[in-house]
This record gives structure tokens, sequence and C-alpha cells, in this order.
């Protein structure tokens, strides 16, 4: 990266848990509020902007370029662009990188980017059969074909399709994410108790972060239609315990599995942006960086082993700048389960899966715990897919500058079998 990228500020909204029932606010609402907060703190009107970019990996169908949609509501005016960007778990990290690549290339100066999902909302479909069905009853002219339309009903085409679900499942191996979680803990040698007890860690760092205001300053509160505010991730377990998660039965694998609704991200609703710029825009508007994107990459791996995806990605940045990972002042990576994040931390210290997975001539180390989603992660916060690769980048900045630290890496596994990850150094 010749031209240094600027991270000049960011945002994001609560997360919220999704209880079995559409969400009190669409994805671009949430978009909405974040980026309406972040803009009206700045040195620069929101129609300065050269362009906004907004990973979403399950728009609604009236939303679909939800970018521009939010764009326009965020009042940047119709000549700023605004467009969305898709990679699943890392949408908002793409949006990042994508904002990168423009200002690499002089393109851009000052950029709006980030992510945004709202997973409560995802739509539950009608089965091909029951498209079927309906095609022939609409196309029935006369009385009789339409009875004969009635005839051939069945009960159970009204079955629904739930969007998620199919959205969770890889169609080139045919497993659900959290099955491929399961294939990490066989892989190895993951246990319930080692599950359990890691997501029992992620509720206390998070109540612990929470109350040492160590959110603050990301997090936009959300108002209500009702004028109710809400401040903070409500996931977030305060009586947590591994007695309580040693009661739930596994839901991926239901005979033989270890992996539970408890030792998983959960379905959220969330959006996380950020203000990126060059050094041109950075003189021009008088802004104060709090830090910089200095690197960023992108793996590809086998689908079924999707959770290594932040070993495979964040190996060559390591590389690249002659980096171990403890000489790294902190690491954020996504939690999308509890056994993906150990496994994460099994192959680096492993040197046959350094060499033969990542060509490496040795073990690059696990990361030091206390250096490691020192504040819990999607656990205990909970996972909105588009946004979560924001919220990381996000997050890791402000930690480094609480601590002193300065550089640090947020890495994030993908459905399909990739991994991102971005090299981020504090600025002051």
């Amino acid at each position: 990266m010749n031209r240094p990228v600027y991270i000049v500020d960011g945002a994001r909204t609560p997360f919220l848990k999704a209880k079995n029932a559409p969400g009190p606010f669409a994805a671009a609402d949430l978009a909405t509020a974040a980026g309406s907060a972040l803009l009206a703190r700045q040195r620069f009107a929101p129609e300065q902007l050269d362009e906004v970019i907004l990973g979403c990996a399950s728009p609604s169908p009236d939303e679909v370029n939800i970018g521009r949609v939010v764009a326009l509501r965020m009042g940047c005016g119709q000549k700023v662009p605004g467009w969305t960007v898709m990679r699943n778990c890392a949408s908002g990290m793409q949006a990042l990188d994508s904002a990168i690549a423009n200002i690499q290339a002089g393109r851009s100066q000052l950029v709006l980017a980030g992510g945004v999902d709202a997973l409560s909302r995802a739509p539950l479909l009608f089965s091909d059969a029951m498209v079927r069905w309906l095609s022939g009853w609409y196309a029935a002219k006369s009385t009789g074909q339409k009875l004969a339309a009635l005839r051939r009903f069945k009960l159970g085409y009204l079955a629904p399709v739930i969007g998620i679900m199919k959205g969770l499942t890889d169609p080139i191996v045919g497993q659900l994410m959290g099955q491929t979680a399961e294939n990490l803990a066989h892989r190895f040698g993951i246990s319930r108790e080692d599950m359990d007890a890691y997501s029992m860690a992620s509720h206390l760092r998070v109540k612990t972060a929470r109350e040492a205001g160590h959110f603050d300053d990301e997090i936009v509160p959300l108002i209500g239609r009702d004028g109710s505010v809400i401040r903070h991730d409500d996931g977030v377990r305060d009586d947590a315990s591994m007695e309580g998660l040693a009661k739930l039965k596994p839901f991926f694998d239901r005979k033989y599995g270890r992996v539970t609704a408890g030792n998983s991200s959960q379905i959220t609703d969330g959006a996380a942006w950020l203000v990126l710029a060059s050094a041109e825009a950075v003189a021009r508007h008088g802004l104060n960086p709090l830090g910089r994107i200095a690197d960023s990459q992108w793996a590809g791996l086998d689908p079924a082993q999707m959770g290594l995806g932040p070993v495979h990605a964040a190996a060559p940045i390591l590389q690249r700048h002659g980096l171990a990972p403890n000489e790294l002042d902190a690491w954020e990576i996504n939690e999308a389960f509890a056994a993906q994040v150990i496994a994460c931390q099994r192959a680096l210290a492993d040197a046959d899966y350094c060499r033969d997975e990542l060509g490496l001539p040795d073990a690059l180390g696990a990361i030091d715990a206390e250096r490691l989603n020192a504040d819990g992660g999607a656990v205990a916060q909970g996972h909105p897919v588009g946004a979560s690769g924001a919220r990381i980048v996000l997050h890791l900045l402000h930690r480094l500058r609480r601590s002193g630290g300065q550089r640090g890496i947020a890495s994030i596994c993908i459905g399909g079998g990739q991994g991102g990850a971005m090299l981020v150094e504090r600025i002051g």
C-alpha cells in the first residue's frame, strides 16, 4: 500500500439479538442511524464524500442496493454514489477493502464504508413446489381449470423455506456453517468443555468491557418507535454459566455434535461504519485520524474448513511485514463459533498445518490469550453477517488507542471457504 489510507472515525449500532420475529429495525434503518450520527460529528458535509460503500449479505427486497438507499437517507445528496458489496461474513470488511482500492487508485479521497444486516428479517420463502402450483393457478382461466388446480394442491406446499438456513448452508459441500465448525472440532480435538469455556469467557469479557465503558466510543444508541433507547448489545448473558451452557443440546449434529447455540455466534441485527480518507482529504478537511489500514489480505480454502480462514488470510500479512503473531499488540478474530476461534489458535501452533496448508517452514505460533478478543466477541455480542468485518476493525482500533498499542490484526472467516484480514496501525 504505497498511498496511506486513514481511518478518521467510526460508529456502530448496538447489536440486537434475533428473537424469533422480525426485529424493530430494517437493515437500512440501522445503517442510517449509525451513519447519520457518525457524519454529524465530522468536519466535512455528507455531500463531500466521494462514495458510500456498504456491505450486506441479506438486504430486503426493497433495498437491494442498500448502499445507495442509505446514502440518500443520510443526506449525502444525489451526486454521491452509493453501492453495495457482498462477501458473506466479510461483507463489511470487503466494503473497507473496496474503499482502500479506490483511494489507492486515486478515484476517491473520502469514503464512508461499512456493513449491515438485519438477520431477524431474513425471509420465509415458498418452496419450488408451491411456486409451480401458484404459477399453474394464475395461468388457469376457466372455473374447471381452477378446480383442477385446487385438486392438485397439497398442504405440504405451504411449508416455508427458512431463508437464513438456506443462506447459512454452503451449496458446494452441502453443510451448514455450524457443521463446518463441527469439522474443525473433530480435526483439532476440541471438546465440548473447551467450546463452552471459550463462550463463557466471551460473555464475561464483553460484560467487563461494557462496564468499563470500552464500547462507549463505538456505539450510537438506537431509538425505537416507542421512544425507547437501546444503548448496548442485548445478546450478552449476565447469567452465563458453564452449568447453563452444558444443558444446551448440539444443534448442527444432534447425535454426535458439540456445537450448540450457546457456543456459537448469535443471529443478530446491526450496522457498523468507518470513515476512510487519503492524506489529501485529511489535510483538506483538517481531520485527525485514529489510525490507518496498513495492509489487507484475502484467502481461499476448503469450504468445509471455512472457519480457518483467519489463519490463511493473516499469515501472508505476517510474512510480508516480518511479524510473529505475538509481536502484534492486539488481535480480533470474529467469533463465528467458539470451536472456530480455538481451531485457528491450534492451527497457528501446529507445524504440520502451517507447512502443509500455508507452505511455511514451521508453526507461526498461537496468539497469547490476552491479545486475542480481549473484550469478547460475537459469541456474546452477535454476528450481523454484513456488519461484523467492519465492527472488528473499528473495535481493534479503539482497543489499540485505549491500551497504547501500535499494531493489530482483525480477521474473519467467510462462508464458502475464505478468510479476510486487515493490519491496523494506531496514530498518535
